[in-house]
């Protein structure tokens, strides 16, 4: 069975899944063209593999799923929402674009980077934990952990001889000790804090998919950051990634202030109070605009 999927135009397939080129081919990886990911289609975990079959401006994604159990019309449906949801599909860029058109500098970088939406993880959940083992320590250690966790914690679907895996569930977290999370190269405290998140969404106390019910994206931050082991960083991220809250941006952040900097700035370094006082220019776009200026730089682009 193979799906076809029509995103909302301009979207740049290769400029967006580039960004996962580095990722582990069991778990999410770009190469060659195609896109792979497991994602969860009701009680079934399937293997997605998407390639373009169109242009920016007319632009289509051929969806190749596969499973070991049967996949249902419910279960293709699924598999659409979540694409859609994980690509951001149905973002219409063109406003964003319009939006941005007098920052001189970032209509600049956007137009060079036309068709370029950012990803959001399946679930707030994933975006959390990755979050909190991201903190403070550099994006390579901190994937590598990720890697170890997902592999040793996600449940996997075995297709042509090969394993893939999916993000872990809060139940299978929830029932990792404190020890065996460590062992994925967590310190002790994030590897409390990990648990304790897991186990709060299993009794009932935190539901994080429910706050994407909530309009005000500060009161999501709000109720976050009551959660232990999360400052406004980590929410911050969270809802960035995990909701597609694209008004949010992470000031805080080392990485994307350098960013601001360099194309800002001429590579002076700013605080967290200067990055946000430029970020005011683009408005409820500031965590896209963001994005663009992380893309950008990693790609040497100049304006």
């Amino acid at each position: 069975m193979k799906l076809t999927l029509s995103p909302v135009p301009p979207f740049d397939f290769g400029l967006s899944a580039r960004i996962f080129s580095t990722g582990d081919a069991q778990i999410r990886k770009y190469e060659n063209g195609k896109y792979r990911q497991v994602i969860r289609t009701n009680d079934k975990l399937v293997l997605i593999t998407l390639k373009s079959s169109g242009s920016v401006d007319a632009p289509a994604l051929s969806v190749e799923p596969k499973s070991n159990q049967k996949i249902s019309e419910n279960d293709r449906g699924k598999a659409e929402e979540t694409i859609s949801y994980i690509l951001n599909l149905r973002l219409d860029l063109e406003k964003f674009y319009e939006a941005v058109k007098n920052d001189r500098i970032m209509a600049a970088i956007a137009e060079k980077l036309r068709g370029l939406k950012s990803p959001t993880t399946p679930t707030v959940f994933e975006s959390l934990v990755s979050s909190i083992i991201e903190q403070q320590i550099s994006l390579i250690v901190a994937h590598s952990m990720e890697v170890r966790v997902v592999k040793a914690f996600g449940d996997a679907l075995r297709i042509d001889d090969r394993d893939y895996y999916i993000f872990p569930t809060p139940q299978r977290l929830a029932s990792a000790t404190v020890e065996e999370l460590r062992q994925c190269g967590l310190s002790e405290k994030k590897a409390e804090y990990i648990r304790d998140v897991s186990e709060s969404i299993i009794e009932g106390k935190l539901d994080l998919e429910g706050l994407k019910e909530l309009g005000d994206t500060s009161a999501v931050i709000d109720r976050l950051l009551k959660v232990r082991g999360i400052g406004i960083w980590t929410a911050e991220m969270t809802v960035l990634r995990g909701m597609h809250r694209l008004e949010e941006m992470p000031a805080d952040d080392i990485g994307l202030r350098r960013c601001i900097a360099h194309y800002y700035k001429n590579d002076q370094r700013i605080s967290t109070g200067e990055a946000r006082q430029i970020a005011r220019k683009w408005g409820k776009w500031k965590g896209l605009a963001g994005f663009y200026l992380i893309i950008a730089e990693h790609l040497g682009v100049e304006v």
